[in-house]
């Protein structure tokens, strides 16, 4: 006979953890198991990301990103407080470098007001100055409580809460097959077939793959995008206090290549976002031939190259070219030297695309009946974890 779940969540990155660790918080003596398809948790994109806590700048009010990315934030840093988790306020400065940035750089803050952003100042060059003496620009955003933390530290404290709580964490269980049975479902791994009552389907890179498995039909698609990191040698760490950013471009749900001062004082440079062909595809080589058609054969995506084909050749030259990806590092920080970068790695994006061609800018959720899949929850969705989770857990 399977083993029977009340609950099982399908992904251990932080999204899926965090829905467990919600689930079990919610109620307790629930039966909750996580399948997570890697020897590990927080393989992909936990574990590779710049490891800012978001505040809620970007987001469009009254979008799902707004309304979880405030309150998971203010949510994260209790959780990490309370779990003895590392985090460090280092603020944040969103700069302006040329005429036209400035009303883009004023939306930015109108939008960060209405969803409650704490803090937030526009400021001019001179105080600009006191908070990274070595960038320059026309004006900023200044977010002096955006934060940094390890993301996989903060999985591996929620893991321990699951398991502290009667919950399980199946490793090495690929879902092969959902199928619709008496009372719930039967999930069919690799190793076994698991009885639930409810799925939460957070995937991540393979979500859409997983919604398609429980008989899903005709969803979009999501198309990987890597995001290559570089770092400041260590002579050059003091170039940067907090965290540098560019003015994001609004066509585009990416927020540009920034500096970041990490926990362990390193300077992180990046990521871009060229197309990857493989979901998991850390190096430039990569290639998953299931992964590559599934991308390249989907009208949606060509669709999208022809709306964005600039940015996109943009991105793709800059993967291959260190060059570029020091030019836009040095419109902020004229002291940079092309010999102050080292390769660091990479990691990969889940976007949904949708069939029209769009970059879904949203998280994307769809409810079925029990069941609940997390379709595109690329960033903040690490810093509006729990609060997705919290989100998950009332729409199951």
């Amino acid at each position: 006979m399977p083993q029977k779940f009340d609950v099982v969540v399908i992904g251990a990155g932080i999204i899926g953890l965090a829905a467990a660790y919600k689930l079990l918080q919610k109620k307790s003596g629930l039966q909750v198991a996580v399948l997570e398809k890697e020897g590990q948790i927080a393989s992909h994109q936990t574990g590779r990301n710049s490891g800012v806590i978001h505040q809620g700048i970007y987001y469009k009010p009254g979008s799902l990103k707004a309304e979880n990315c405030v309150r998971g934030a203010e949510e994260l840093i209790r959780f990490c407080d309370t779990q003895g988790v590392l985090y460090r306020k280092c603020g944040k400065v969103i700069v302006a470098k040329s005429e036209d940035e400035l009303p883009r750089l004023q939306e930015l803050y109108d939008r960060g007001r209405a969803n409650g952003v704490p803090g937030l100042k526009l400021i001019g060059p001179v105080e600009l100055k006191e908070i990274e003496p070595h960038t320059v620009g026309l004006q900023a955003l200044h977010s002096p409580h955006t934060a940094v933390v390890n993301f996989s530290s903060v999985a591996h404290a929620l893991a321990k809460e699951i398991e502290r709580k009667g919950g399980a964490i199946f490793l090495r269980s690929k879902v092969k097959q959902i199928d619709r049975a008496f009372g719930g479902f039967d999930i069919t791994t690799n190793q076994e077939t698991i009885s639930a009552e409810k799925v939460i389907n957070c995937g991540g890179l393979w979500a859409d793959r997983i919604a398609g498995k429980a008989g899903v039909d005709n969803i979009d698609r999501i198309v990987p995008f890597r995001g290559e990191y570089y770092e400041l040698t260590p002579h050059r760490r003091y170039l940067v206090r907090g965290l540098v950013y560019p003015v994001a471009s609004p066509e585009l749900p990416f927020l540009g290549v920034h500096l970041s001062k990490t926990l362990d004082g390193s300077v992180e440079a990046g990521p871009n976002a060229a197309l990857a062909l493989s979901r998991s595809g850390y190096s430039r080589m990569s290639v998953n031939l299931k992964d590559a058609w599934d991308a390249l054969s989907y009208p949606g995506l060509w669709r999208c190259c022809r709306k964005n084909f600039r940015a996109g050749a943009k991105e793709t030259f800059r993967s291959f070219s260190k060059r570029l990806f020091f030019k836009d590092l040095k419109r902020f920080i004229p002291e940079l030297e092309l010999k102050d970068l080292v390769y660091k790695g990479s990691g990969v994006r889940a976007q949904l695309v949708t069939k029209s061609g769009a970059l879904a800018d949203d998280f994307v959720i769809e409810k079925g009946e029990g069941i609940v899949h997390v379709l595109n929850a690329p960033s903040p969705a690490a810093s509006a974890s729990l609060s997705i989770g919290t989100y998950l857990t009332e729409n199951l």
